[in-house]
């Protein structure tokens, strides 16, 4: 589900001069899968995982692994979510959620842990975000993307979305393009999870 530039834009942008960081393009590659968590009242959060190509995981693994053992041990998970994941949160952790349209900052995450597996670095959180279950339906987009281009979050050909403790609850998601919203001063439309529930 990776993004592609049509010939037409490739054209453009090298024709016609272009503002500071349209030209911006991505140096680290994330595969995502979401799971969304349920409880007894309805939908209880995000969890996210994050899985980096062997470029940005070597990088790091050299500058926290410090026994080289191809391990992380919880000092060296500390090092990375202060010196290597913290400063997205002025970003919202690169996550935009629209509740029934209506916009939800992700302001914090909980539960972050870091891993080498097989030398690929992956991430794990969990952004809480409730939302109460109702006979109506509830409608929610989750979308994940780097407002600097530095980072290309694409989801999971496999299982980019699974759902947990769903019992309670009626619910449907799909990944697609959201073509009502463009990013990247206009030239991207973000793949996004667009999600509905009820309760049974």
């Amino acid at each position: 589900m990776k993004q592609t530039l049509t010939p037409l834009f490739i054209i453009l942008i090298l024709v016609f001069p272009a503002p500071s960081g349209v030209l911006a393009h991505p140096h680290v590659f994330i595969e995502q899968r979401l799971k969304i968590v349920f409880d007894e009242k309805g939908m209880a959060g995000i969890h996210v995982n994050w899985r980096f190509d062997d470029m940005f995981s070597t990088m790091i693994a050299d500058d926290h692994d410090t026994d080289k053992d191809n391990r992380l041990d919880p000092a060296e998970v500390a090092r990375i979510k202060e010196k290597a994941f913290g400063y997205i949160a002025e970003y919202n952790y690169f996550f935009t959620v629209k509740i029934d349209g209506t916009p939800f900052p992700v302001k914090y995450v909980t539960d972050f842990s870091a891993e080498l597996d097989n030398g690929k670095l992956v991430y794990d959180f969990f952004i809480p975000c409730h939302v109460t279950a109702i006979k109506g339906i509830k409608k929610l987009l989750i979308a994940s993307y780097d407002p600097n281009y530095y980072s290309a979050i694409y989801f999971a050909d496999k299982a980019p979305y699974a759902f947990v403790n769903n019992g309670g609850v009626e619910a449907n998601a799909d990944v697609r393009i959201d073509k009502d919203t463009l990013i990247y001063f206009e030239t991207v439309n973000p793949w996004t999870l667009f999600l509905d529930f009820r309760r049974k």
